[in-house]
């Protein structure tokens, strides 16, 4: 591996900054517009599976990217996730059916089942291990940033111009973001080249043993996503606002402001003490975005949420790649990264379903999703028992 000793501010780091932004724009941009254009296809009942079938392959793609990163490279399987999203984006204004809409859903998600495995293990690769959970930090505030604007973007492309305009600005954004990375040095020493026989997985290659402690935390934390995503847009429709993206960029905005000072923070005091710090803020913050009645109110606890689970997020990725080799940072994300496609995937199905296009419902599903949340207190309290120090901390 390429490492850099004391430099956390490389030209690498930033390339993989800005990338990571138009990466997360490209395919955040159409989120809040999908539910009404599913409904004007007649798919108004398959909600759910606007993100359920996007995770479901991103969640199945991950062993075979995390394989792929840890022998061809990282830089080329980040450019194989942005252009699925450059192919897919472009392909949705010639969709015509529910289930051409949802196929093509299916195959998009393969863009994150890609990218952040290959772009989280390139970053682990180029900062010194004492500023891990910083760098980390810096890695997720540009992929919110990309999440926070490009909702608002692509609202106002689709109100002021068209959907098919807001779908190929979309594209474009993936082939800016590719753009970014095409002269990034290749971090792993001893890449091979591509083989079909590496597409063959063997059971040992599925999942990671060291990474499933972390992976469960990330489960009761990024199923609120999932539960965001689906509800959200209609309960912006309920509340009369208009702008969907807002409610979307207030709850990426907010988690852009904890993310950096918390990755420092778990640097200095452990991952498990902010993870739980997070855990108990989100719990909280998600259970009254449920009883929301007036947009400020709505504004207001999701931006809470996002801040929550803005803090956890570095500590907890950081937490994943301390407990893995430096051999085996592709596989240790890619099984964190399945944990996060389930937990969202699951959010947004089993919301969804709670909800049931009733507004009466809203607290229900918001109340279900704070439980799950708040699971990963007592998990990590039992498991801290076992801990001396996250550094040192083995499965």
């Amino acid at each position: 591996m390429i490492k850099t000793p004391e430099r956390l501010y490389t030209a690498q780091f930033f390339l993989l900054l800005a990338s990571n932004t138009l990466f997360s724009a490209s395919f955040g941009m159409i989120l809040p517009e999908l539910p009404a254009y599913l409904t004007s296809l007649g798919g108004e009942d398959y909600k759910g599976l606007i993100l359920g079938l996007f995770t479901l392959t991103a969640g199945l793609s991950r062993p075979l990217s995390g394989k792929l990163t840890d022998l061809v490279g990282r830089v080329p399987i980040m450019i194989v996730g942005s252009l699925v999203c450059v192919v897919c984006s472009l392909c949705y204004p010639f969709v015509s059916s529910v289930f051409g809409f949802l196929f093509l859903r299916l195959v998009h998600g393969f863009s994150t089942g890609f990218k952040p495995t290959a772009g989280t293990a390139y970053v682990a690769d180029i900062v010194p291990e004492s500023r891990r959970g910083e760098a980390l930090g810096f890695a997720g505030l540009s992929g919110s940033i990309g999440l926070s604007g490009g909702p608002v973007l692509g609202s106002f492309l689709a109100f002021h111009y068209s959907v098919d305009i807001m779908f190929y600005i979309s594209s474009l954004l993936a082939v800016v973001s590719i753009v970014m990375i095409l002269g990034m040095k290749e971090t792993l020493k001893d890449k091979k080249p591509f083989k079909a026989s590496m597409l063959r997985l063997n059971r040992h290659e599925l999942i990671h043993k060291a990474a499933i402690p972390p992976a469960l935390v990330v489960f009761f934390m990024y199923l609120p996503y999932g539960t965001i995503l689906t509800i959200v847009p209609d309960q912006c429709d309920f509340l009369g606002i208009a702008n969907k993206g807002f409610a979307f960029a207030a709850f990426t905005a907010s988690s852009m402001l904890s993310r950096v000072i918390a990755g420092k923070v778990s640097d200095k005091f452990g991952r498990i003490p902010v993870i739980l710090v997070s855990g108990i803020v989100a719990a909280i913050s998600l259970a009254f975005l449920g009883f929301a009645d007036t947009p400020n109110m709505l504004f207001l606890w999701i931006g809470c949420a996002g801040f929550a689970l803005g803090v956890g997020g570095p500590a907890v990725f950081a937490w994943a790649i301390d407990l893995g080799s430096d051999k085996e940072r592709g596989k240790v994300m890619g099984t964190v990264y399945i944990s996060l496609e389930a937990a969202i995937g699951i959010g947004a199905v089993v919301s969804a379903w709670i909800y049931a296009n009733n507004a009466e419902n809203f607290d229900i599903a918001f109340l279900v999703t704070a439980e799950v949340t708040f699971m990963t207190v007592p998990f990590l309290l039992l498991r801290k028992n076992k801990t001396k120090k996250y550094s040192e901390e083995k499965v």
